[in-house]
């Protein structure tokens, strides 16, 4: 199964995949490796399962070497820098009429970093948060929490997190539209939202006995709706099966293989746009 064909992978990908420390190169070609961890990414399947001889077409790694190098990338921060120049050189295929925030929490098996008890689920799980374009692209995500913080945990931390990997790959913040559910209706995030200079249009938490979201009355129920968008968003990670459980214990790879589902959601829109 071919995720990515190999001639994007070695446009988009394999430039910002560093040797390592030690300058080793792979004795395969990179781009199968990068192949076979796309087509984990896909399966959900077990590394030692890895199908090697379908991918490879001359002397073989073996499966604890696809995860060697995919570990390397992922501890250099190469994943990161793909998505990051992916955006960049692409940001025109964006739709930011409209940012959309939402959180969500996964199953986490094998326990590992920023893992913890979520009563809802009555399971340990990760909370992510994470923003997407307005058609449902994923933009960003924050540092996975322990499940059994709330979405407003840590939020002006999170949310600055989340702002400077789009600032990073040149998008600017100032004047976008942001929706987000009644989840987020708090001062703080308003306020977080304000030191970026953008527009929160949050829903109104009709639970919440505080009073000082008076001071931020306005609320565009027309705009609101275009948040409906995030669960697109949703179903296309649900697509990638690595991403429906959390079987990795170290949190750097489970953000990494975020990050190259979101690269591969975006290089699937670009062909189509190409293709028009």
């Amino acid at each position: 199964m071919e995720v990515l064909s190999k001639a994007t992978i070695e446009t988009w990908i394999l430039p910002y995949l560093t040797p390592g420390k030690r300058g080793f190169e792979p004795k395969v070609p990179v781009v199968e490796i990068v192949m076979l961890i796309l087509y984990r990414l896909k399966t959900g399947c077990q590394w030692r399962q890895l199908p090697l001889k379908q991918f490879f077409s001359g002397e073989a790694l073996t499966w604890n070497g696809v995860y060697h190098h995919f570990n390397k990338w992922s501890k250099n921060g190469c994943w990161k820098q793909v998505w990051i120049q992916l955006l960049t050189a692409n940001r025109m295929h964006l739709d930011l009429s409209s940012i959309q925030l939402d959180g969500s929490h996964t199953l986490a098996k094998n326990g590992g970093q920023a893992v913890g008890y979520q009563g809802r689920k009555s399971a340990k799980t990760t909370n992510l948060l994470f923003l997407a374009d307005n058609s449902g692209l994923p933009l960003a995500l924050a540092s996975p929490q322990q499940g059994q913080h709330h979405d407003l945990f840590e939020i002006q931390v999170l949310f600055t997190e989340l702002c400077d990997l789009l600032q990073s790959a040149g998008i600017n913040l100032g004047g976008l539209f942001l929706n987000a559910d009644a989840g987020f209706d708090a001062v703080s995030m308003r306020q977080a939202c304000e030191e970026q200079q953008i527009e929160a249009n949050i829903k109104v938490n009709p639970r919440s006995k505080r009073v000082e979201s008076t001071a931020y009355a306005y609320f565009d129920e027309e705009l609101y709706k275009r948040r409906l968008v995030i669960e697109r968003s949703n179903a296309w990670l649900d697509s990638f099966k690595t991403l429906l459980i959390r079987f990795e214990t170290l949190v750097r790879n489970w953000v990494s293989f975020h990050l190259l589902a979101f690269v591969v959601l975006f290089l699937r829109r670009i062909a189509k746009i190409q293709k028009v």
